[in-house]
């Protein structure tokens, strides 16, 4: 028991601020006279981390492809594609038979469900300056759940391409509907439960089309 609760402790020290969480808003529109991107998907990732009382895991999920709109060196408008199939774990090795087993789990319909939900999406709403830093807003769509979330980017150009670079943040899943483990929906988990917040960092690549 004892270490159980150091583990939780220590998995739920130090985690990254939630997003701003809202009801999905109308998508940002790009200009006539804006710069489209291409999202790379090779070079783009979502890097994940997920807690619960004994510990935690984390992975990437892959971005499949996307487009980018830029209006007088400024983002404003755009959206891309998660495939959710493309989940890996990272903490566990490859050929432990203990990474599949979660792998597997991750894409079940306990979680993400990703033979009826294969491919999520993220929605650019508005992109505003605060306290010194790039806040990015756009409509986050898990498992057909739709929800607006809100966090700090860093947004580079260097010729034709084009970086974003969001700092860790958390989103709460149950928000999305997904329960498994989750106190939110279930009582009497003990220390079975897993946090409902996700780490996430977002990098994507994109280059002028």
């Amino acid at each position: 028991m004892i270490i159980a609760i150091t583990a939780s402790l220590t998995a739920c020290k130090d985690k990254a601020k939630e997003a701003e969480t809202t009801a999905a808003e109308a998508a940002a529109e790009a200009k006539m006279e804006s710069v489209k991107y291409t999202a790379n998907g090779s070079e783009s990732t979502i890097e994940w981390t997920g807690f619960k009382p004994t510990g935690k895991h984390n992975g990437t999920i892959g971005i499949e492809n996307g487009t980018l709109t830029l209006n007088n060196g400024k983002l404003e408008s755009g959206s891309f594609f998660i495939d959710m199939n493309s989940i890996i774990d990272l903490d566990i090795p490859s050929d432990d038979e203990k990474n599949g087993k979660l792998v597997g789990h991750l894409k079940s319909p306990d979680f993400f469900d990703v033979e009826k939900y294969p491919t999520a999406a993220f929605t650019i709403t508005g992109v505003e300056e605060m306290e010194g830093k790039t806040m990015l807003s756009g409509n986050l769509t898990l498992k057909e759940k739709k929800n607006n979330v809100t966090f700090p980017v860093m947004i580079s150009t260097e010729g034709d391409n084009l970086s974003i670079t969001s700092e860790v943040f958390t989103i709460d899943r149950s928000k999305w509907d997904v329960k498994y483990g989750s106190k939110s929906f279930f009582d009497n988990l003990g220390d079975k439960f897993i946090n409902d917040d996700i780490e996430l960092k977002i990098n994507v690549k994109a280059t002028k089309s």
